[in-house]
């Protein structure tokens, strides 16, 4: 790739924010290097190594660490021949092949707990195999981890040598120790300037007064710089002294040898050395490249081989996400350049840079701020001629250096090449500028290169008009408010709007129409068309955004109706088969009446009387009386049974009754216990009551409010049959919680709630000690405590009432 091209579109600023997500120093070297790459395999390949990296991101809260990963090649040629590692430096090694492990587990990892599976069930993808080669070499970094505590310390079981030597060595320690404070705390403590015991040169000492230098024979080895102190090796510990110099030389050579033979075991595995650091590195980069796409919420491009282009919503990546506009573009196959016009400060140059720096993430394998499949051509080159770069070293001026730039970009412009051009060929005389920049693109134009470019020029805009394969584009911009709507419209011309920009900042009208009429005609018709065509684009705009809201509210409706056609149908069918089996019923009723009269007819014939054959007809007309009774069962079990005894048997909780020692009407609450007592909720009030002192009231009625009372008791009551279980304060400021609280304690406290539960988070426990504060202070609060596990922890209170 064209390395102006990379500066000028900032790649370089998109490589620092992927390696400030890199955690080794190898890591962010490779990060650093990142090029573009032209092969669509090399590009496919790294983009599926990006996105299985965000997958294993993605699927649990850990994420692997590379922090351990060093440039160990100094080591690890000095291992190559043969050489001894210092105890740092083996620790290091050791660090980081614990370190290969941790990442080869998340590699093979089955869920959040990083719990190793099965070899059937490792996940595989493109990673897999990064993983699968890891070595950690678990027992050579356990062995260094043995006999290495820090780079200053040896276990004292490192080796059998070095344990013997030590245990020596502190016998005689002891020895000395012990003689030396019987001379300490004994008859020689006058001759001491001080009574401790201390070390010169390694060996151990007594400060002696200068003038009892004889009393105390022995070795000076060191003189204070007074000269009144001498502190001296007593006689009696020089050859204590002495053996603990030899043992000490020992361990020094012990040490060594363990050194050596701990570098000598690794020296053997330097190629799984070197592939580990290989790798380490390498998986360090990906997920450095998968960890920026999560930050930057960028998703994962297509590509096509036909050139076309298809960006949504792309934002650009440095800046803020919070105030970038997107932007939507799209190129059919046979589009091979786009010019984008409208006013300064209106975004084209961001758009422009956009869609280039777009084109460098994609091929360098990175994710980029768009929506799903956005799609992405593939270059083989990308050159850019952006910003002002004249230079007085090169005696240069801004259009001269715009110039050098298009003629290096013409030399080597060719089907497979982006060529960005930002106010292509702006700085000169007008007329001259606008001819140049349309041959240049004629030019561009028939080598098949890909040519976006930003110009204010009316002719340019015509030759996009008149030319096949060529599109306009503008950013738009509301003449109303003078601000920039930062939006790319393709297919469309922009204006500059230098006139209704320089009226709405006050420029008197006299000279705007002296300006006007030095426009030529051909000019101001074709700004009279572009503003025609702007304030069709915006009217058609409105018209489509009420027909989308039209089509979602006929959507909604469509919904309604379908459900209410679908709940008819089941009331219908559901009608129609009582209907059925009532007519049923009926008919078989029927038969049987028809039946009885017909053999009673027959039994009684002509000789009998009228008496026996009224009975006959009343036991008949009792019998049709029943069936008719009993098909309108289901319509006597839902008449009202008003000023009725309720049942003990049958009452429950829900039921209408009304109290009549109180004269209220309510609902059961609970059922009766064996001497008849049970609960009734009046409104707010919940009493317990005798069964025999209510009545059964229609369920209509239940809720009415009673002769000369209000309506308080009932709203009351319907409002203690909706409070919840449960107050969620979380997002609400101490003053907002304590109000929402104490307002719900009291609904749940009148519906005779017995605990309810307080959700408020841990956070930084504000909230939570606010909540405690105000509980502590309610009468009617029993008790309050935490949440235990599985009720949601510190950041529930769970509250008993009284």
């Amino acid at each position: 790739m064209n390395a102006k091209a990379l500066r000028i579109l900032e790649f370089d600023k998109i490589l620092a924010r992927l390696e400030a997500e890199a955690d080794s120093v190898p890591g962010r070297n490779l990060c650093r290097s990142l090029k573009p790459a032209d092969s669509l395999s090399q590009i496919l390949l790294r983009r599926e190594q990006t996105q299985d990296a965000v997958s294993r991101l993605l699927s649990g809260p850990n994420s692997p660490s590379f922090g351990n990963n060093r440039d160990f090649s100094l080591q690890l040629s000095r291992l190559s021949i043969g050489g001894v590692l210092q105890a740092g430096e083996l620790l290091a090694l050791a660090s980081f092949l614990e370190n290969v492990a941790r990442v080869k587990a998340f590699g093979r990892s089955a869920g959040p707990d990083l719990q190793e599976v099965s070899d059937e069930d490792v996940k595989t993808d493109s990673l897999s195999g990064f993983f699968e080669e890891l070595m950690p070499l678990t027992p050579s970094a356990a062995e260094i981890r043995r006999c290495i505590l820090s780079e200053e310390e040896i276990a004292d079981d490192a080796t059998p040598a070095i344990r013997q030597i030590r245990r020596q060595m502190s016998s005689l320690q002891d020895k000395i120790h012990n003689h030396l404070s019987s001379l300490v705390n004994g008859s020689a403590r006058t001759y001491l300037m001080d009574p401790v015991i201390t070390q010169k040169n390694g060996r151990y000492c007594i400060p002696v007064k200068a003038e009892h230098k004889a009393s105390i024979p022995g070795i000076v080895h060191e003189r204070s710089g007074s000269g009144s102190t001498l502190f001296i090796e007593p006689s009696a510990i020089v050859d204590f002294n002495n053996k603990i110099r030899e043992l000490q030389q020992e361990e020094k050579e012990e040490i060594e040898k363990l050194l050596a033979l701990l570098s000598a075991d690794l020296s053997d595995q330097v190629e799984a050395l070197k592939r580990n650091c290989e790798l380490m590195t390498m998986l360090d980069f990906i997920f450095a490249k998968a960890a920026l796409a999560l930050s930057m919420k960028a998703s994962c491009p297509d590509f096509s081989e036909d050139g076309q282009m298809h960006i949504k919503k792309g934002r650009h990546p440095l800046l803020p996400q919070d105030r970038v506009v997107p932007i939507d573009v799209q190129l059919s196959s046979d589009i091979r350049q786009m010019i984008i016009t409208g006013p300064n400060t209106g975004g084209k140059t961001v758009s422009l840079k956009t869609i280039g720096l777009f084109c460098l993430m994609a091929q360098a394998g990175l994710f980029i701020p768009a929506l799903d499949h956005s799609i992405l051509p593939v270059f083989k080159k990308i050159y850019a001629d952006i910003g002002d770069e004249q230079s007085i070293e090169q005696n240069l001026s801004t259009f001269s250096s715009h110039m050098t730039n298009i003629v290096d970009i013409l030399k080597q412009a060719a089907p497979g090449t982006l060529c960005l051009f930002d106010e292509l060929c702006s700085g000169t005389d007008p007329d001259e500028g606008a001819s140049l920049a349309i041959s240049i693109l004629e030019k561009l134009h028939k080598r098949g290169a890909l040519c976006i470019a930003t110009t204010h020029y009316s002719e340019i805009k015509m030759y996009a008009l008149q030319t096949p394969g060529v599109i306009n584009a503008c950013c738009e911009f509301d003449v109303a408010s003078l601000m920039p709507t930062y939006r790319l419209l393709i297919g469309i011309p922009g204006k500059s709007n230098a006139f209704a920009i320089s009226k709405r900042l006050g420029l008197s009208d006299d000279i705007i129409d002296s300006a006007r009429k030095r426009m030529s005609r051909d000019q101001e018709q074709f700004e009279d068309v572009l503003s025609q065509l702007e304030h069709k684009r915006i009217t058609m705009e409105e018209q489509t955004l009420q027909i989308s809201l039209q089509d979602e509210e006929i959507k909604r409706r469509l919904e309604d109706l379908e459900k209410r056609e679908k709940s008819l149908e089941k009331q219908k069918e559901h009608i129609l088969q009582q209907a059925n089996e009532q007519a049923r019923d009926i008919l078989q009723n029927a038969k049987e009446v028809a039946d009885d009269t017909i053999r009673s007819f027959r039994k009684y014939g002509e000789n009998t009387s009228m008496r026996e054959m009224e009975q006959q007809r009343s036991a008949l007309r009792e019998k049709i009386n029943d069936r008719n009774a009993a098909l309108s069962a289901g319509e006597k079990k839902t008449r009202s049974r008003e000023g009725q005894k309720p049942d003990p048997a049958t009452i429950a909780p829900g039921d209408p009754v009304k109290v009549l020692s109180m004269n209220l009407e309510g609902h059961v609450s609970s059922k009766p216990d064996p001497k008849g007592y049970l609960f009734v909720t009046c409104g707010v009030i919940r009493s317990k009551v005798h069964i025999d002192d209510l009545i059964m009231i229609a369920e209509e009625t239940a809720n009415v409010k009673p002769a000369g009372k209000s309506s308080v008791g009932r709203i009351a009551m319907n409002k203690a049959r909706n409070v919840p279980m449960e107050l969620n304060l979380l997002g609400r400021t101490t003053d907002e919680a304590v109000n929402e609280l104490d307002k719900y304690l009291d609904d749940a406290y009148m519906a005779h709630i017995p605990m309810v539960r307080i959700v408020h988070g841990k956070g930084t426990g504000a909230l939570r000690k606010a909540v405690h504060d105000h509980l502590r202070r309610q009468k009617h609060v029993k008790e309050y405590r935490l949440g235990e596990f599985g009720e949601g922890d510190a950041g529930v209170t769970i509250v008993t009432f009284k």
